[in-house]
This record gives C-alpha cells, sequence and structure tokens, in this order.
C-alpha cells in the first residue's frame, strides 16, 4: 500500500529552452524527464532549476500541486510529446526539460547528523533501468545515499528518472572519480563495507553487523572488480535457490536492502 503523500505546491525558476525537439534529449548541461511521477518529483525538489514543461491537459491535471503563475508549459497532444522523447517512453502526458543536479560530495554525506540508514555503493553498473530501480528501493528502504563512479555509470537522465518513480529527487547520488579511495573513507566513517556476491561463503544475514553498513554491489554479469571485494571488511551472499544462478543487481539490491532494514536491533 503507498503511503499518503502530502500536497505541496510545485515550484522552479522557469526560463526558455532552444532547439532539442525529436531527440530525447534535452541541451547540454540539461536533463529531459518524463512520466508523472518522475516529472512530479523534480517539480517539487527545490534543488532543482527547471527550464520548460510540455504537457497534454491531462498530465498537467494528474499533477499533485499548482505549477506557479508564470511557469513555461507549452501544451502538446500525445503524438507530439512523443517525439520529445526515447522510442516508446511512456511519457504519460509529461515532458520536462531541467539542469541536471549539482553534484554531491561523499563528505557531505558522511558529515549530516542522523543519517543512520546504509549507502549502497555500485561498481560499474552501467544500465539506466537498474540504476533506476536500485534508486527507488533505497528510497523506499532510508537508505543515506547511492554511490558510484563518475564513469562506467549511467548519467542522471530521463531513463534513470522513469525507472525511479521520483527517487532521484531524494536519494543524494554521489558520483567519485575513485571507488576504492571512497569505501576507504567510509571505513574511515565506521561504516562496515559488505560486498554482495554469490561466492561469498556467508549470508547477508550472518555477515551483518548493529552498526553503519555501505553495501557493495557489482556490474550486471561480471559483480565486482577484485579491487572492489579487497576493500570490503566482508563477502556475503543471498540465499537464494540453488535453481536460480543469480539476481538481477537491482533485484539483489532490494532483497539486501530490506536484509538491512529488518535485521534485528540488538
Amino acid at each position: 500500500m503507498n503511503k499518503p503523500s502530502k500536497k505541496r505546491a510545485l515550484r522552479g525558476r522557469a526560463g526558455r529552452m532552444r532547439g532539442g525537439r525529436g531527440s530525447g534529449r534535452a541541451s547540454p548541461g540539461q536533463v529531459r524527464l518524463w512520466g508523472r511521477h518522475a516529472v512530479e518529483a523534480a517539480l517539487k525538489n527545490p534543488a532543482r532549476q527547471h527550464r520548460k514543461l510540455w504537457a497534454t491537459r491531462e498530465g498537467i491535471a494528474s499533477l499533485d500541486g499548482d505549477l506557479p503563475p508564470d511557469f513555461p508549459v507549452e501544451f502538446a497532444d500525445v503524438a507530439d510529446l512523443g517525439r520529445l522523447v526515447a522510442r516508446d517512453a511512456p511519457h504519460q502526458g509529461l515532458v520536462l526539460d531541467c539542469f541536471a543536479l549539482e553534484d554531491i560530495h561523499l563528505s557531505d554525506i558522511l558529515a549530516e547528523e542522523g543519517k543512520e540508514g546504509p549507502i549502497v555503493v555500485l561498481d560499474q553498473v552501467t544500465d539506466p533501468h537498474n540504476l533506476g530501480a536500485i534508486l527507488r528501493s533505497s528510497a523506499a528502504f532510508d537508505a543515506a545515499a547511492i554511490v558510484t563512479q563518475d564513469r562506467h555509470a549511467p548519467p542522471e537522465s530521463g531513463v534513470v528518472a522513469k525507472s525511479a518513480s521520483g527517487a532521484l529527487e531524494t536519494v543524494p547520488w554521489v558520483r567519485v572519480v575513485n571507488l576504492a579511495r571512497a569505501l576507504e573513507e567510509l571505513a574511515e566513517a565506521g561504516y562496515w563495507r559488505i560486498g554482495l556476491t554469490g561466492h561469498a561463503e556467508a549470508t547477508l544475514a550472518e555477515a551483518l553487523p548493529a552498526g553503519q553498513v555501505a553495501l557493495v554491489l557489482g556490474a550486471e554479469g561480471e559483480g565486482m572488480r577484485q579491487n572492489i571485494e579487497a576493500h570490503c571488511d566482508a563477502l556475503a551472499k543471498l540465499p537464494i535457490s540453488a535453481a536460480m544462478e543469480s539476481l538481477n543487481v537491482s533485484n539483489a539490491a532490494a532483497v539486501a536492502l530490506y536484509a538491512i532494514a529488518t535485521r534485528p536491533s540488538d
């Protein structure tokens, strides 16, 4: 059952966009989002600067909140909106051009008080659908942040946002140059680093400590790189059936985050 949401005014600084039609992409430095949950979350995010919204009247009516009177909206039909996004993208009558979110530093996340949720570290997870799904699970289980490399990871995009169903706007996403160094920084901050891999001996339940956890997951197919495994305090596996070799990385993340959220307090 979904939690009831409080109505808030939609926000954003208005601006004019030039070009970009028909490509499914925004101009450099901008992001094109589509779908009700992704667009609505972006409009409610005070950290997000917006440029222009294309919408059907039904799409506008579906939003939870009111747009500012001067917000730049261009009404269009479904077919026209389809030409603004990737082929067959489910835009639900809403397409938003906005600026990419500002970079977040890991040190800023670690300095925040009251951040008790796990931090999810992704080693070269390149599929934007998987990244978006992991963001969604991270929001559902109160993860403090996700950490990826600035290379070998998807950029912020409409596909990530749609798959994240609004979580792109609420879960801090830290991009780092060196993932091993980031894991060292997490250890110094008191996080127990658990790498999830099928060849581990211990199950995740056996490896979980009582304190703060950094959950490390590897790329689709290849898993974690050796150097990243070496920077983990423990390796663990999910106790899945022998009839199945492995889980998709986003499914594994969801199961692991649930296990962390429901571990015994003592």
